[in-house]
Protein backbone atom coordinates (compact mmCIF):
# COMPACT_ATOMS: atom_id res chain seq x y z
CA UNK A 1 0.00 0.00 0.00
CA UNK A 2 1.67 3.87 -1.12
CA UNK A 3 0.19 7.07 0.03
CA UNK A 4 -2.95 8.56 -1.20
CA UNK A 5 -0.30 11.65 -1.68
CA UNK A 6 1.50 12.93 -5.08
CA UNK A 7 4.86 14.56 -5.95
CA UNK A 8 3.43 18.10 -6.65
CA UNK A 9 0.98 18.61 -3.99
CA UNK A 10 1.18 20.26 -1.28
CA UNK A 11 2.42 18.44 1.85
CA UNK A 12 -0.26 18.33 4.67
CA UNK A 13 0.29 20.69 7.94
CA UNK A 14 0.86 19.21 11.20
CA UNK A 15 2.15 19.78 14.54
CA UNK A 16 3.67 17.19 16.78
CA UNK A 17 5.67 16.82 19.53
CA UNK A 18 9.85 15.98 19.38
CA UNK A 19 11.69 13.64 22.05
CA UNK A 20 12.31 17.35 23.88
CA UNK A 21 8.79 17.96 24.47
CA UNK A 22 9.35 20.40 21.79
CA UNK A 23 5.94 21.63 19.13
CA UNK A 24 6.99 21.02 15.64
CA UNK A 25 5.28 22.13 12.96
CA UNK A 26 5.55 21.97 9.08
CA UNK A 27 4.86 26.03 9.26
CA UNK A 28 7.81 26.74 11.04
CA UNK A 29 9.64 26.04 8.28
CA UNK A 30 8.33 27.87 5.68
CA UNK A 31 11.17 28.76 2.76
CA UNK A 32 12.79 25.54 3.79
CA UNK A 33 13.71 22.14 2.75
CA UNK A 34 12.30 19.53 4.53
CA UNK A 35 13.03 15.65 4.75
CA UNK A 36 9.86 14.03 6.55
CA UNK A 37 10.65 10.63 7.17
CA UNK A 38 8.04 8.04 8.38
CA UNK A 39 9.71 5.37 9.97
CA UNK A 40 7.84 2.18 12.41
CA UNK A 41 9.67 1.74 15.52
CA UNK A 42 12.68 2.97 17.68
CA UNK A 43 15.59 0.69 18.47
CA UNK A 44 14.66 -1.96 16.08
CA UNK A 45 17.49 -2.67 13.01
CA UNK A 46 16.23 -1.02 10.49
CA UNK A 47 15.23 2.17 11.83
CA UNK A 48 18.56 2.11 13.48
CA UNK A 49 20.33 1.83 10.58
CA UNK A 50 18.08 4.67 8.34
CA UNK A 51 18.82 7.08 11.40
CA UNK A 52 22.29 6.94 11.47
CA UNK A 53 22.35 6.99 7.81
CA UNK A 54 20.93 10.18 8.30
CA UNK A 55 22.86 11.19 11.82
CA UNK A 56 25.95 10.39 9.51
CA UNK A 57 25.39 12.43 6.79
CA UNK A 58 23.69 15.29 8.47
CA UNK A 59 26.34 17.56 7.76
CA UNK A 60 25.88 16.92 4.36
CA UNK A 61 22.07 17.75 4.47
CA UNK A 62 22.75 20.74 6.54
CA UNK A 63 24.87 22.37 3.95
CA UNK A 64 22.42 21.75 0.89
CA UNK A 65 19.73 23.66 3.54
CA UNK A 66 18.06 20.66 4.21
CA UNK A 67 15.92 20.05 7.76
CA UNK A 68 15.42 16.29 8.46
CA UNK A 69 12.14 15.62 11.02
CA UNK A 70 11.77 12.02 11.86
CA UNK A 71 7.75 10.45 12.47
CA UNK A 72 6.68 7.43 14.08
CA UNK A 73 3.98 6.30 16.52
CA UNK A 74 6.55 5.83 19.28
CA UNK A 75 6.30 7.55 22.31
CA UNK A 76 7.92 11.29 23.34
CA UNK A 77 10.31 9.19 26.14
CA UNK A 78 10.92 6.28 23.69
CA UNK A 79 11.94 8.77 20.90
CA UNK A 80 14.10 10.07 23.91
CA UNK A 81 15.95 6.93 24.09
CA UNK A 82 16.19 6.40 20.99
CA UNK A 83 17.90 10.17 20.17
CA UNK A 84 20.16 9.47 23.10
CA UNK A 85 21.36 5.95 22.13
CA UNK A 86 22.37 6.95 18.76
CA UNK A 87 22.91 10.55 19.14
CA UNK A 88 20.98 12.09 16.32
CA UNK A 89 20.70 15.32 16.08
CA UNK A 90 17.28 15.98 14.49
CA UNK A 91 13.12 15.94 16.10
CA UNK A 92 11.66 12.97 16.30
CA UNK A 93 7.74 13.48 16.62
CA UNK A 94 6.08 10.83 18.46
CA UNK A 95 3.03 10.60 17.02
CA UNK A 96 0.40 8.15 19.21
CA UNK A 97 -2.41 9.19 17.60
CA UNK A 98 -1.83 8.33 14.36
CA UNK A 99 -2.91 11.57 12.85
CA UNK A 100 -0.08 12.79 10.92
CA UNK A 101 1.06 9.08 9.64
CA UNK A 102 -2.65 8.99 8.60
CA UNK A 103 -2.91 12.39 6.56
CA UNK A 104 0.13 11.47 4.69
CA UNK A 105 -1.20 8.02 4.12
CA UNK A 106 1.66 5.96 5.56
CA UNK A 107 -0.74 4.25 8.49
CA UNK A 108 -2.55 0.82 7.27
CA UNK A 109 -2.22 -2.71 7.13
CA UNK A 110 0.91 -4.45 6.88
CA UNK A 111 2.25 -8.43 6.82
CA UNK A 112 5.02 -10.33 8.45
CA UNK A 113 5.32 -14.07 8.79
CA UNK A 114 1.71 -14.38 7.72
CA UNK A 115 0.05 -12.42 10.42
CA UNK A 116 -1.91 -8.90 9.52
CA UNK A 117 -0.89 -5.60 11.99
CA UNK A 118 -1.31 -2.01 11.55
CA UNK A 119 1.44 -0.40 11.01
CA UNK A 120 4.07 2.46 9.34
CA UNK A 121 4.93 1.72 6.08
CA UNK A 122 8.17 3.61 5.70
CA UNK A 123 8.09 6.41 3.73
CA UNK A 124 10.05 9.59 3.26
CA UNK A 125 8.39 13.16 1.87
CA UNK A 126 10.77 15.53 0.42
CA UNK A 127 9.32 19.36 0.91
CA UNK A 128 10.31 22.18 -1.00
CA UNK A 129 11.00 25.63 0.07
CA UNK A 130 7.25 26.43 -0.76
CA UNK A 131 5.81 23.70 1.36
CA UNK A 132 5.26 21.42 -2.20
CA UNK A 133 6.17 17.78 -2.23
CA UNK A 134 9.34 17.58 -4.71
CA UNK A 135 9.69 13.62 -4.23
CA UNK A 136 8.27 10.58 -2.25
CA UNK A 137 10.24 7.76 -1.40
CA UNK A 138 8.12 4.57 -0.91
CA UNK A 139 10.84 2.33 -0.15
CA UNK A 140 13.76 4.68 1.19
CA UNK A 141 17.05 2.96 1.20
CA UNK A 142 17.82 2.88 4.86
CA UNK A 143 21.71 2.34 4.51
CA UNK A 144 21.79 4.81 1.69
CA UNK A 145 18.92 7.19 2.68
CA UNK A 146 21.05 10.69 2.53
CA UNK A 147 22.69 9.66 -0.87
CA UNK A 148 18.66 9.47 -2.14
CA UNK A 149 17.77 12.79 -0.46
CA UNK A 150 20.76 14.40 -1.85
CA UNK A 151 20.25 13.30 -5.02
CA UNK A 152 16.76 14.29 -5.57
CA UNK A 153 16.75 17.74 -3.70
Amino acid sequence: MATHLKEGQKAPAFTGTDQNGNKISLSQYKGKKVALYFYPQDLTPTCTVQACNLRDNFSLLQQQGIHVIGVSPDEVAKHKRFEERNHLPFPLIADTSHKILEKYGVWGEKQMFGHKYMGVYRTTFLIDEKGGIKKIFLKPKSKQHAAEILENF
